[in-house]
């Protein structure tokens, strides 16, 4: 490397003869880590997710450089990551950038008080086991007893070929078949993309809080007297006394101070690690019909599988991530995937920008299809059963009441 060279140059792109190989060999992993800071700059506070108890995820971590233990903050989960690589696929999906089997149910036609519009294998949590294919139908029949989900039932690691045909996300981010009809012995995939997000150096001090006020323009005042009409409207009283009254403030009305915990944190730095599990991956089988051994369709298989997870990954990552609200990070370098391919040996290092992986998942895909192994084309449509928008319709009319009740 000369001077004034950085790794990032020195790296060349990913191509799918690289890909190949590294499935071929006993290459372990590609790793992608990457510094990252708020986008307001160093020092600015971010704003970590809360769990039961409205609490943040704090641990302490051994670091590299710090001979104390570092106090830890979870700034975006691995189940998490998963589904922002997933919506950067359904965007680029819609978008006509990449080709993929997907499975959707439509609930245009559902009359329900708030529109839910269409969901898609690549948006559910459960991926092609989630319950709410499970319980749409297609072509008339319960969509895992419809003749085109047949095969999908029998999917294991060592016939994953349906899967990928069908829904190959679940076999990069994982998959666990308990609604189906087999019901908790049903076929486990884990993951073989993982990546999370941790602050480093956090600083979690009790005294850190969420102090201001909620300024009404109007000012309304909270001395004045009002009470709820049985349809949710409101009217004004003069008898402060009657029943039932309520301040203006019960209806989102009057300045309102506030004061909470969970106010952010400051950390030193967040770093995002990214991993993609060949051997995850060589775990898998693809026969072809009558499940017959193919050597040529396993490697090609897994090799469109892994550049799948890395398209996902660069078209998710690239340019930063918007967490959340008040949580936007910025890295401090591009990404550059490392090849875990020798112990006790240097990494080879790979650039795959948005372009790159997205040709690079068209040409494993192309590769595969060489060996028998297809994705499936068209879109597969399914609508949501009776009960399922019944269930939709109950629940949004009981938010709604609970919505009113708790102004």
């Amino acid at each position: 490397m000369t001077a004034g060279t950085t790794a990032v140059d020195s790296a060349r792109i990913l191509t799918l003869s690289d890909l190949q190989a590294a499935v071929s060999s006993g290459a372990a992993a590609f790793r992608c880590r990457r510094r990252l800071q708020p986008g307001g700059g160093e020092g600015d506070k971010v704003f970590p997710p809360t769990f039961m108890g409205a609490v943040y995820a704090v641990e302490q971590r051994k670091v590299p450089g710090h001979e104390q233990p570092v106090t830890c903050v979870l700034l975006d989960s691995v189940q998490s990551q998963a589904n922002r690589m997933e919506q950067a696929l359904q965007e680029a999906l819609d978008a006509g950038e990449v080709a993929l089997p997907i499975v959707e149910v439509d609930f245009s036609e559902a009359e329900l008080l708030e529109p839910v519009g269409k969901l898609t294998s690549l948006q559910v949590p459960h991926r092609l086991a989630d319950a709410i294919l499970r319980d749409s139908e297609h072509g008339g029949k319960p969509f895992r007893e419809s003749e085109i989900a047949r095969s999908l039932n029998q999917a294991t690691s060592l016939n994953a070929t349906p899967l990928y045909r069908f829904c190959p996300t679940a076999l990069v981010f994982g998959m666990w078949d308990s609604t189906g009809p087999k019901g908790g012995l049903g076929a486990k995939f884990e993951r073989a993309m993982v990546s999370e997000v941790t602050g480093f150096e956090a600083s979690l001090a009790d005294f850190h809080r969420n102090r201001g006020v909620r300024r009404d323009p109007l000012e309304a005042s909270k001395s004045v007297s009002i009470v709820k009409n049985e349809n949710g409207s409101w009217r004004v009283v003069d008898d402060p006394k009657m029943k039932g009254v309520i301040p203006p403030s019960k209806v989102n009305h009057g300045s309102v101070p506030f004061d909470v915990a969970n106010a952010g944190v400051t950390i030193g730095y967040a770093e995002q690690v990214t991993t993609l599990s060949l051997i995850c991956l060589r775990r898998l089988r693809f026969p072809g019909d009558g499940l017959k051994a193919d050597l040529a369709a396993d490697v090609a298989g897994r090799t469109a599988l892994a550049a799948l997870g890395l398209c996902a990954a660069t078209l998710a990552f690239e340019a930063g991530m918007g967490l959340r609200s008040r949580c936007l990070l910025w890295p401090d370098s591009p990404m550059q995937w490392e090849l875990l391919a020798t112990p006790g040996k240097p990494p080879e290092s790979f650039t795959l920008d948005s372009a790159a992986a997205r040709k690079l998942l068209a040409d494993a895909v192309s590769a595969a299809e060489q060996t028998g192994l297809v994705w499936q084309k068209e879109r597969i449509m399914l609508k949501p059963s009776e009960e399922l928008i019944k269930l939709v319709r109950l629940s949004q009319e009981q938010a709604v009441k609970q919505g009113g009740e708790g102004e």
